[in-house]
């Protein structure tokens, strides 16, 4: 068995995430109160009891991912006697997740990757005033002919594709009026429902560049440390260790595609077997059987995963 862990983006959030692992295992309190302390706010407590709006405003639900995720290495660490180092092969994470991707190989500090990740969400918002930009789903489409989608309806506007999820779901992400033409246009191209997605800007898109500006600045200012273990990166869907590279990665991919299928695969490639996803929710895990059928993929975000798990390693 050759295992690769991987962390969630934005998405799989909820309300009274982390409280079982915080009422359970010292480490995941810890690891909580660390995070509240390097934001000066008590984001443990909007995670366990909302509201739900305020949890899912970007610059608390990205570090709040992050936390139930380190929470998790954490408590794996302790109480299952883990070592990323010898017992993973790969890190990857969706979007934001690759900070906590990075976090938990340890080239970077948890509350770095915290105080990071609150300033990515804010900048993210700010960057474009509300209601101006939009993301779309075009499900039964291919990268290729999504990306001809765009293409074909900017008309002087921005339409990017910004996320290549798995097979047949392709995310379009820039003005809302392209990403509504995008969607008929989709349409007639065989997609299949295309679906507005409630998020409130447009991610990974040209449209990003301030927040890819600003996240220049903020990573300038932080040591990266090589992974002990390489990260599959969303930008290049290729492992890397450079911390000079992951750098600009972690720029590029404010504004770039999220090569999601591609990372999976490359991590096949690599001889990666078994494909664990750490925190909250079961998305990348979906996406992971959609992708590739032969591939072992599981989920770790509750006592019971984590029982599971120490038991099987």
């Amino acid at each position: 068995m050759t295992r690769a862990f991987v962390f969630p983006g934005q998405g799989s959030q909820s309300v009274g995430m982390g409280r079982e692992l915080a009422g359970a295992f010292a480490a995941a309190r810890e690891t909580f109160a660390e995070i509240d302390e390097a934001l000066g706010q008590d984001l443990s407590r909007l995670m366990f009891e909302g509201p739900e709006e305020e949890l899912r405003l970007t610059a608390n639900a990205q570090p709040a991912l992050m936390a139930v995720s380190l929470a998790v290495i954490r408590v794996l660490e302790r109480e299952g006697g883990l070592d990323v180092a010898r017992d993973v092969a790969f890190v990857a994470g969706h979007s934001l997740g690759e900070y906590s991707a990075l976090a938990a190989a340890r080239a970077f500090g948890v509350p770095e990757a915290a105080r990071l990740l609150k300033r990515r969400g804010a900048a993210m918002q700010r960057a474009v005033p509300v209601g101006v930009g939009a993301m779309a789903a075009l499900l039964g489409l291919d990268l290729e002919t999504a990306r001809s989608v765009a293409r074909a309806v900017a008309d002087g506007e921005v339409c990017d594709v910004a996320n290549d999820n798995c097979i047949g779901q392709v995310v379009v992400s820039g003005h809302r009026g392209a990403v509504e033409r995008a969607m008929v246009e989709g349409s007639a191209r065989g997609a299949r429902r295309p679906t507005m997605l409630a998020v409130s800007a447009p991610f990974h898109c040209a449209l990003m560049a301030p927040a890819a500006a600003e996240m220049a600045q903020a990573l300038a200012a932080i040591e990266i440390a090589p992974p002990v273990v390489p990260l599959v990166a969303n930008v290049t869907a290729a492992p890397v260790s450079d911390p000079a590279t992951i750098r600009v990665l972690l720029v590029e991919q404010v504004t770039a595609l999220v090569r999601w299928r591609e990372c999976v695969l490359a991590m096949k490639a690599g001889g990666v077997t078994d494909l664990v996803e750490i925190g909250s929710g079961k998305v990348l895990t979906g996406l992971a059987k959609r992708i590739d059928r032969d591939m072992n993929a599981s989920a770790i975000g509750t006592p019971a995963d984590i029982d599971a798990f120490v038991k099987a390693i």
